[in-house]
């Protein structure tokens, strides 16, 4: 499954990590467990009071007694727990919006209504084709909602933040760093990080170039070092 970006208050954008198929099951089946154990002391309970069958009233109050609560069981915990039901909680999961910012009511509820198809009626079968398709952990009502699931058990590396890894001894270079501002930076190494890994040197080129105009010098070393360099210059400087 990919991986998400949020960027923070701060601008330091930090990659999320979508939870795996697996856990959504697992999370799945702990709140199943837990609706069944509410089934079976709900019913013990009102049963020792002795309730009329006989009794319209009685049987509709007993109805909606057991009903009401398992049927809104995901709906409220989810939009008042700040996007967890105990099954979620139990896997450290979470329902977050698809930037990674806090999910509204009507998110909440459009997940909640389209758990008819992805999961009553088709005992989940569309939910877990629809995550494994769609690469983002998004089953039909995350992707009508704009949310995922997120697993915060999972750390993030420092490569994945605005900092960038300098020794004790560093001796930075270019003081025309500082130009930039967080987000500028953080967009350049994004862009530098991905251009390494995807071996576009042509771009690693033109973002040198870039960068050269902008501080206003010539640099000395090749494109690769150089924006290597201008992240280093920055943490060292802004982090004084």
């Amino acid at each position: 499954m990919d991986n998400f970006q949020i960027e923070t208050a701060q601008n330091v954008s930090i990659q999320q990590n979508v939870a795996g198929i697996g856990e959504r099951i697992l999370a799945y089946l702990i709140d199943l467990l837990i609706l069944i154990a509410y089934f079976v002391l709900t019913i013990f309970i009102l049963a020792s009071f002795g309730i009329d069958s006989n009794s319209t009233a009685s049987v509709a109050i007993f109805f909606m007694i057991i009903s009401i609560p398992a049927f809104l069981y995901f709906l409220f915990l989810e939009a008042f727990w700040n996007g967890r039901t105990f099954g979620k909680a139990a896997l450290n999961l979470r329902v977050v919006k698809i930037d990674g910012s806090k999910p509204g009511f009507g998110s909440y509820f459009v997940r909640w209504i389209m758990r008819t198809i992805d999961i009553s009626l088709t005992s989940g079968g569309i939910a877990v084709f629809t995550i494994l398709l769609n690469g983002k952990g998004q089953r039909l009502g995350d992707i009508a909602a704009g949310t995922t699931v997120i697993n915060e058990n999972k750390k993030v590396s420092l490569s994945q933040t605005l900092l960038k890894d300098i020794p004790v001894d560093y001796v930075p270079k270019y003081p025309q760093v500082t130009v930039f501002s967080d987000a500028d930076i953080q967009k350049i190494k994004t862009i530098y990080n991905q251009s390494r890994f995807s071996g576009k040197h042509n771009v690693i080129v033109k973002l040198s170039d870039k960068l050269a105009t902008t501080m206003q010098i010539t640099p000395d070393e090749k494109p690769l070092q150089f924006v290597d360099r201008v992240l280093k210059d920055y943490n060292y400087y802004t982090q004084l």
